[in-house]
């Protein structure tokens, strides 16, 4: 079956045009096609799957000891953990389109596997990989911080880092996964003398205030508001 949308419409939401189509082609070509054809008809993408792997791992780590300089080693590798999860490569994959484009055997067609998260994940690794042989890693780093553009925003903006009372990053998964949205945080009030700070925080997903907290910084605020909000789920 061919993909349902123009490669053009794919090429401009990379924001990124191949000078060697094939390497896009063969990024969007699961095994399963390939597997009904005659041998040396088309190339799947588990070789630019591998690639691709090493390149998000790249980017993500690079990005991130850039912009995140106070945190750990360990707190680092959780992030990026997350970052090129299958989940987040999935959402990613999803905000694309990119089921609509792959190539898929029969048995794939009917089993739905444009919206399988392993394949679409896969899809998007080998699609970096693609960027990357056709222009080299400055056009494969800027399509990938592109791509995670909403994830990286949400992670760094309020410096979030992992942990168990880490109640912001479990807000956050929590939205992906419900709503595939990320949750705002905005601050209500402050008081005191610059030296004692006082901030009321409030969170909300898709505009309804779901948390809020009071911190003497806007980090702790945040926190609190996160939690309030995962306590109203709970319940």
């Amino acid at each position: 079956m061919t993909p349902t949308h123009s490669i053009d419409a794919l090429q401009a939401s990379l924001a990124y045009r191949f000078a060697n189509k094939l390497l896009l082609e063969e990024a969007l070509t699961h095994s399963s096609y390939v597997n009904e054809r005659k041998p040396g008809d088309s190339t799947h993408n588990e070789r630019l799957e591998f690639l691709g792997d090493a390149v998000l791992s790249l980017v993500m780590s690079e990005y991130l000891a850039s912009r995140l300089p106070d945190c750990s080693e360990g707190a680092l590798s959780k992030l990026k953990a997350r970052l090129v999860s299958e989940s987040s490569l999935a959402r990613v994959a999803r905000r694309l389109k990119l089921g609509d484009y792959l190539r898929l055997g029969r048995g794939e067609e009917r089993s739905k596997g444009r919206e399988k998260d392993s394949l679409l994940s896969d899809a998007v690794e080998a699609v970096i990989a693609a960027v990357h042989l056709d222009g080299g890693y400055g056009a494969s780093r800027a399509a990938t911080l592109l791509l995670f553009e909403d994830e990286l925003r949400s992670m760094t903006s309020h410096g979030a880092q992992p942990g168990a009372d880490d109640f912001k990053t479990q807000l956050q998964e929590w939205c992906q996964k419900r709503y595939e949205t990320l949750p705002r945080y905005e601050i209500a009030q402050q008081s005191g003398p610059d030296h004692d700070k006082m901030f009321e925080v409030v969170v909300s997903v898709k505009d309804e205030v779901v948390g809020r907290g009071v911190g003497r910084s806007k980090k702790e605020a945040e926190q609190s508001a996160a939690r309030q909000a995962l306590r109203r789920i709970e319940e």
